[in-house]
């Protein structure tokens, strides 16, 4: 057999899975008499070579001949790990899998998935990827894991070049598992109301927020599962015969007798918090990762209804019925101390405050917990949709307050989980348009989300003609959107030469350091004066600045993720640049040297005479600091 790569004949002699790890997409194998290798398919012997003459369907000559067709299954599995390893977890060990075609489909797959990340930089450099960007990518044939891995494998390239690269294939992967997770949920949701999977609804919100994170409720369950060994074997020292220690994985027994009950809820308190050290997050109770379970078990720590939700799955898997309760202000659980069939009331129940440790409370002492009286019906258990409106909620709440992140991303996320469960709340259909057209994110030749924002209005005016006024604002401003798009000319080109630019110190990929507030920046734009309007120049106090508004204003990313308008004056070099990062950096740039930012190809189109200036800046600045070293 021989094996030709790239022109050159190889003889056999090299292993099938180093040839394929070590070929790339340009190798092609051929036989003796010239017929090229083909795959004859599971049902047909394996892999073969074609033609007239060739002999069996198998590998040839060799071991993979001499074993049965289960150890050639494994061998071949064996051999075709090394090409893509992230994707073995996809296989089961029994499959046959017709390596040889997965590898084709996979090649191709990422060649397409390259060429659609390259040419997304030119067409939606100017604003967000809008509604209808992915749509390439959506209809795209074959495997969506196939795409998913090279937008990974994109990620996951070394060092500080293609960043412009990796800036668009995180945001395909992260629309693409977002979709599915979304679908996911909505099927979930459809479940009848005694199922209850708490932990399994809050893991899609936790993937729904966190897309490129490896998380799976395989995972997370496994983590509980070795907190629910460590319970087990407490309970073990202190009652050998505990009916809990007899449960099998996956069992959902409950346990009747109050004392048998007890002792487990004792054991948990001491794995939990004496042992473990979880604890509820008093110093830092608004952050988003109080909610995610993949980070409550991490951090060990958390708010009141994650490390409730945590407590229940663990008290329920030992066979202790705990309930979820909607408590105002602080979300508790319940349990049960009346008698099977008796007609109960709140005060029958001890109340669980596992944000506090897995403290057990009266009714009296719930109303002191939060400082004020409620009624009886804010007791009751809840199903889990309420659980999981809650928690988004919270998250919601959470992405309101965001400060810093101007991409608005927990609010846009934590939007679209809730009106997955509640697609008619007319409020939060109004942020979301008003939140569309704040953002901008409009598309560069179809008006697919403008559409979308209309389409919004209109169910919003159906659901409460009320918000009229609002609906009507709403639409004034999208319609005068798209006026202003079709008025737009080409891309605007700003030479240094130019006499207007005379005073422009600075240049883009340049690390700057603010005089004032000592943050570190990067320049992706600049204005040989302040382009910001009255307001803005007012409230920002420019005038109070020596020069004023009359000098370059400089757009800048800052390494706390903000994007900044500074002034000339304000800025200075940094006379130790490092990375600055800041989740637009690859929208503006391709490369970071050490020094400074490369600008990708958009950004230069912009700026021609810049990358000139910048290497002249680089070697007077840093080149005479090495020196001086030296």
């Amino acid at each position: 057999m021989h094996r030709k790569r790239s022109g050159h004949i190889i003889r056999k002699g090299i292993c099938f899975d180093r040839w394929f790890a070590a070929a790339g997409p340009t190798a092609q194998l051929v036989c003796k008499n010239g017929f090229p290798w083909v795959s004859r398919g599971p049902r047909r012997g394996g892999w073969g070579w074609g033609g007239h003459g060739c002999g069996r369907g198998d590998l040839g000559p060799g071991p993979s001949r001499r074993v049965g067709g289960a150890k050639r299954r494994a061998l071949a599995r064996a051999r075709g790990g090394p090409r893509w390893p992230s994707l073995m977890k996809h296989y089961s060990p029994t499959d046959y899998v017709n390596w040889l075609e997965e590898y084709k489909v996979r090649q191709k797959a990422g060649l397409e998935a390259r060429k659609i990340v390259a040419s997304f930089s030119k067409r939606f450099f100017s604003e967000h990827v809008p509604c209808n960007g992915f749509s390439d990518i959506e209809n795209l044939e074959g495997p969506e894991i196939f795409f998913e891995d090279e937008l990974v494998c994109i990620l996951n390239m070394e060092g500080r070049k293609a960043l412009t690269w990796k800036y668009y294939a995180k945001k395909i992967l992260y629309y693409l598992r977002q979709q599915k997770i979304l679908n996911n949920l909505k099927a979930f949701l459809q479940q009848p109301d005694d199922y209850e999977s708490y932990l399994e609804g809050a893991v899609y919100i936790d993937q729904y927020c966190n897309p490129l994170s490896d998380i799976s409720l395989k995972d997370i369950q496994a983590q509980i599962d070795n907190i629910v060994e460590l319970v087990c074997k407490t309970l073990r020292g202190m009652n050998s015969r505990h009916p809990s220690l007899a449960f099998k994985a996956g069992e959902s027994s409950m346990i009747m007798e109050i004392e048998l009950q007890s002792q487990v809820l004792d054991a948990m308190n001491y794995v939990l918090y004496d042992q473990l050290k979880f604890k509820g997050n008093r110093m830092d109770y608004y952050n988003a990762l109080n909610l995610y379970m993949h980070q409550v078990l991490i951090r060990r720590t958390g708010i009141p209804i994650s490390m409730s939700l945590l407590y229940l799955t663990i008290a329920r898997q030992l066979g202790v019925p705990l309930e979820p309760v909607n408590f105002p202000s602080h979300f508790l659980l319940r349990w049960c101390q009346g008698a099977e069939g008796a007609t109960l009331d709140i005060f029958d129940y001890i109340y669980i405050d596992a944000f506090g440790k897995g403290k057990q409370l009266t009714v009296k002492e719930c109303e002191y917990l939060i400082g004020q009286h409620v009624t009886a019906a804010l007791y009751g258990v809840v199903n889990v949709k309420k659980v999981l409106q809650r928690m988004v909620g919270n998250l919601l709440s959470l992405g309101k307050r965001e400060g810093i992140d101007q991409s608005y991303q927990l609010l846009r996320d934590s939007l679209d989980l809730y009106l997955a469960m509640y697609p008619d709340q007319v409020q939060l259909l109004l942020l979301q348009a008003r939140l569309y057209f704040h953002l901008g994110i409009w598309p560069e030749k179809s008006f697919c989300l403008v559409l979308k924002v209309l389409d919004i209005l209109q169910h919003i005016q159906t659901l409460d003609p009320g918000q009229h006024g609002a609906v009507g604002y709403l639409v004034q401003h999208t319609l005068e959107h798209i006026e202003r798009k079709k008025e737009e000319v080409g891309v605007e080109v700003k030479l240094r030469s130019h006499e207007k630019h005379r005073d422009v110190c600075y240049s883009i990929g340049l690390i700057m350091k603010h005089k004032r507030y000592g943050y570190n920046c990067v320049i992706y734009g600049w204005d040989p004066t302040c382009m910001m309007g009255h307001e803005w120049i007012r409230n920002m106090n420019v005038h109070s600045l020596p020069h004023g508004h009359h000098q370059p204003f400089y757009n800048v990313l800052v390494e706390d993720g903000s994007c900044r308008y500074a002034a000339q004056e304000n800025l200075e070099y940094n006379v130790e640049p490092q990375e600055i990062s800041h989740p637009d950096v690859g929208r503006y740039f391709s490369e970071f040297t050490g020094t400074h930012y490369i600008p990708n190809a958009e950004l230069e189109i912009r700026y021609p005479e810049d990358l000139e200036s910048v290497y002249e800046t680089v070697q007077n600045i840093y080149s005479a600091k090495k020196e001086d070293i030296e």
